[in-house]
């Protein structure tokens, strides 16, 4: 049995080399993601080294840029890392230059501006919190609330200070140039707020990139459904979230999410702290197992990996966990598939209706496969979205769509030459049941596509076809 839902791991110093590459994709890994926060140093050759891989094991992977955003961020620290001492004061300030024990660079004049005494400093995803003693014009003081390690470039939290920023920064713009000379196949926006940055991003990407909204602020909340239908995915990007709204909201709003989306059809990745204590240990808890099967659960497409991969001492062991957690509970859901129906809005779309049928087709002749053709990707995006029994194979021209959609639910994808017609089609389809033996002879797969060949815009055909 192979796993249906994906896994995305984020790239760093510890899985640089090509054999950790390899075993990460050996293991289960479907994509991985860029941190355009941290130092991308050499990520070009990263970049390659993982598309030697694809080639050599023919299997897709998906890259994503994940954007800085407005988010806050301390400047560099001496020796990378400080111990600050509960009690103890730390200052804030303009300098450009490394910080230590005393003092770190926050290089945001605004912030200066608009902070007040009743605001708390919260750094790396709340885990370590200043009370704000004193305030200057260039410098604030505070007050360490307990023990902090703090790392160079950690992310910073101001409680219920208000930014007015909702577009791409020049670092984004900067970043986004990056990533499409890179060839990513998605771009994820971080602290998007309503739709303005999608459409702003949407305008300077390839027409082959998707684009993840990353949910991780009350704006984002209040804005979700014109969000979730402007963007091609969503990330629920837990700790930037926790911080704001409180870590006993995060489950709700989580499984919320899932169902909204779910209702429109566009993906979910799960991310933030999934697998934390693996950046030490080499088994996880029993809490983050729970988790990852929690995730998978509530109709997840996808779970990420963050510190666990890019700096933590068993990125293998890691997926290997996530991997496993997934099959077991995709056999649960398999075993017990009246208690996790899907459910997708019609709405009167009759594109949304002809996925339903594919479904329906699927579930009543036991087909064992669903052959997506998909120039754009948008079949292959429907199928996955109704939760099929059968198999997905999307079979797409464009090999950055087939990366793109490499990383979504029960998606297996292929790069192959476009179908001219009927008979083209028939001839792909057959040697794709064959090569991936999904099928014996007598046994049934759907085919789906639009219509007329590689100019149709929507998917508008179902095909019963039985292996001969």
């Amino acid at each position: 049995m192979s796993k249906k839902a994906k896994i995305l791991v984020t790239l760093g110093p510890s899985v640089k080399k090509k054999n950790i590459l390899r075993k990460l994709i050996l293991s289960g890994v479907d994509g991985f993601r860029i941190n355009f926060s941290h130092s991308i140093l050499d990520i070009k050759n990263t970049i390659s080294q993982i598309r030697f891989i694809e080639n050599n094991l023919k299997k897709n992977i998906s890259v994503v840029a994940d954007l800085q955003g407005v988010k806050f961020r301390i400047g560099k620290i001496n020796n990378n890392k400080v111990l600050i001492k509960k009690n103890s004061q730390l200052i804030f300030d303009l300098k450009k230059k490394s910080g230590n024990e005393n003092r770190v660079c926050l290089p945001y004049p605004d912030v200066f501006k608009k902070i007040k005494l009743r605001n708390k400093i919260l750094i790396d995803d709340g885990k370590f919190a200043f009370k704000i003693k004193k305030i200057s014009k260039k410098t604030i003081t505070a007050i360490a609330q307990n023990d902090c390690v703090i790392n160079s470039f950690k992310s910073i939290h101001i409680s219920d200070l208000e930014t007015s920023n909702d577009l791409l920064t020049a670092k984004d713009k900067s970043d986004l140039a990056i990533a499409k000379k890179l060839g990513c196949n998605w771009v994820a926006l971080s602290y998007v707020k309503n739709e303005k940055i999608i459409k702003q991003a949407r305008a300077l990407i390839n027409k082959d990139m998707g684009i993840i909204s990353k949910i991780e602020n009350k704006l984002a909340l209040k804005n979700l459904k014109k969000i979730i239908k402007d963007s091609d995915a969503i990330m629920i990007a837990r700790g930037d979230l926790a911080v704001e709204i409180g870590q006993d909201e995060v489950p709700n709003i989580q499984l919320d999410i899932i169902k909204k989306c779910s209702l429109l059809g566009k993906p979910t990745i799960v991310a933030t702290q999934m697998l934390e204590s693996m950046i030490e240990n080499n088994k996880p808890t029993r809490a983050e197992v729970n988790d990852i099967a929690t995730a998978i659960f509530q109709g997840a497409d996808a779970v990420m990996l963050s510190a666990e991969t890019a700096i933590g001492k068993f990125p293998i062991q890691s997926v290997t966990t996530m991997r496993k957690t997934i099959l077991s509970t995709e056999r649960y859901k398999k075993e017990h598939v009246t208690n996790f129906k899907s459910s997708t809005n019609i709405n009167n779309d009759p594109v949304r209706a002809i996925a339903l049928a594919i479904k329906d087709i699927a579930y009543n002749i036991k087909v064992k496969a669903i052959i997506a053709f998909s120039v754009s990707g948008n079949t292959a995006k429907l199928v996955s979205a109704i939760r099929p029994s059968s198999r997905i194979i999307s079979i797409s021209p464009n090999i950055n769509i087939s990366r793109q959609l490499s990383l979504l639910w029960g998606v297996t994808s292929i790069n192959n030459s476009d179908a001219k017609n009927w008979k083209d089609m028939m001839k792909i389809s057959k040697k794709v049941i064959q090569e991936k033996k999904l099928t014996k002879l007598g046994g049934y797969a759907i085919i789906t596509a639009g219509l007329p060949f590689g100019k149709s815009k929507m998917t508008n055909m179902i095909r019963l076809y039985q292996l001969k």
